[in-house]
């Protein structure tokens, strides 16, 4: 069965593919607004841990929404949320025609989440399986999993390489108010960026 991931290069989209290709045929697929070119970095993680690759465009005003949103609750919780629900809703939705979705999403996670309620109905909408693989591990299990499995590039998020929706999200909050605004949403944090297995 063909299986499309959201991927953003880091550790836990990365762990997601790792446990689904037992079962799955896992293509990676990265959701960009073409604002930047972020994109290109799932692609090489992807092409060096021998996936296949997709980019998945999402609407633009979804992206000048969830910064809306952002700016004016002063953290970025509910804007990533709506820029998630809309990457899957595309996934989903997509021509390549996967048998299910996934994303990397754990049981701790606060944001984004996928309700079971939102997960049913993308299913009847789209006809597809919705699977998250991670939902029954913690930010520990997890941890130790990734520092068993693969090779991790940790740091501030403005430093490090990566394919999220937070790049291009901060870039139009830059371009809106100014380069200050984005400490202002975005609390400082550290991202991953994953370099390579430990098959």
């Amino acid at each position: 069965m063909e299986l499309g991931l959201l991927y953003s290069a880091g550790k836990d989209s990365t762990l997601a593919a790792l446990l689904l290709e037992e079962f799955y045929d896992v293509t990676l697929v990265t959701g960009h607004f073409g604002i930047s070119d972020d994109w290109q970095h799932a692609r090489e993680t992807a092409d060096s841990l021998g996936f296949e690759f997709e980019r998945l465009e999402l609407d633009p005003d979804v992206a000048r929404e969830a910064v809306d949103v952002m700016l004016e609750d002063g953290f970025p919780r509910n804007g990533i949320q709506r820029v998630h629900e809309h990457a899957l809703e595309r996934l989903a939705a997509a021509e390549s025609g996967f048998d299910a979705v996934a994303d990397g999403t754990r049981r701790d996670d606060r944001v984004p989440t996928i309700s079971r309620a939102q997960a049913q109905s993308l299913e009847d909408r789209h006809g597809v399986d919705y699977v998250s693989p991670l939902s029954g591990f913690g930010r520990g299990a997890v941890d130790r999993l990734v520092d068993a499995t693969l090779e991790v590039t940790v740091g501030p998020s403005e430093e490090i390489s990566r394919a999220d929706y937070e790049a291009e999200l901060r870039t139009l909050i830059a371009e809106r108010e100014g380069p200050a605004a984005v400490g202002d949403v975005f609390p400082d944090h550290e991202q991953t960026y994953v370099t390579g297995v430990r098959r």
